[in-house]
């Protein structure tokens, strides 16, 4: 399906240790659909990738997170990689920016370990969810429905686990990135029991 999202801007939030395919390829899919993408780093000038466990590619830093806007942006996407978030969740200017989207109901797309920064912001109780395997129980320590599939939709929250998934990972954050707003989309929502459904968008 073809979503355009000609006009809508992306922050793509990152630190050193990313996973490489989990920014690229989305990246590619979101510039390709139209959007307008900017890397924001606490790092200056690049962020150094990671190809599994191997060094990966580096990538300009479009915009220093000190200097980013949230409101200057319409959807965010959190790769994953270990140190990444390990590294943004500890920032608290990273973290204030990441719930910043949860406030003004804008979509956010986050694969692999990327939801590790959620979990921070205080945004993901009550959310239907997936991410990395080795952090679901952070995920449910915070409140969240984690379940194991390819991608998960909850109102504007698009989540997936890895790598293989990310075919589908940007097919529906397309989808939802170009919905635009979800009132669904918030931080404090009332726990979901365990196995229970949610809306899908």
């Amino acid at each position: 399906m073809n979503h355009d999202l000609s006009g809508k801007r992306v922050a793509i939030l990152v630190a050193d240790g990313f996973e490489q395919d989990e920014l690229v390829k989305p990246r590619e899919a979101l510039d390709e659909a139209g959007a307008e993408t900017a890397v924001v780093s606490p790092c200056e000038k690049k962020v150094k990738g990671r190809k599994h466990d191997r060094p990966g590619k580096s990538v300009k830093v479009d915009l220093l997170l000190n200097e980013a806007d949230p409101t200057d942006f319409d959807a965010l996407l959190l790769p994953g990689g270990v140190q990444n978030p390990d590294t943004l969740r500890m920032n608290e200017s990273a973290v204030r920016f990441v719930k910043s989207f949860f406030d003004d109901h804008k979509p956010v797309a986050a694969i692999c370990h990327g939801p590790w920064t959620l979990v921070e912001a205080d945004v993901v109780r009550g959310r239907r969810m997936t991410s990395y395997a080795s952090i679901k129980t952070d995920l449910r320590n915070a409140g969240a429905n984690w379940v194991d599939e390819e991608v998960v939709v909850d109102n504007g929250l698009v989540t997936s686990r890895k790598p293989d998934d990310i075919p589908a990972f940007n097919e529906k954050m397309l989808e939802e990135f170009a919905e635009g707003r979800h009132p669904g989309q918030q931080g404090e929502q009332a726990p979901v029991e365990q196995g229970a459904m949610s809306v899908g968008s």
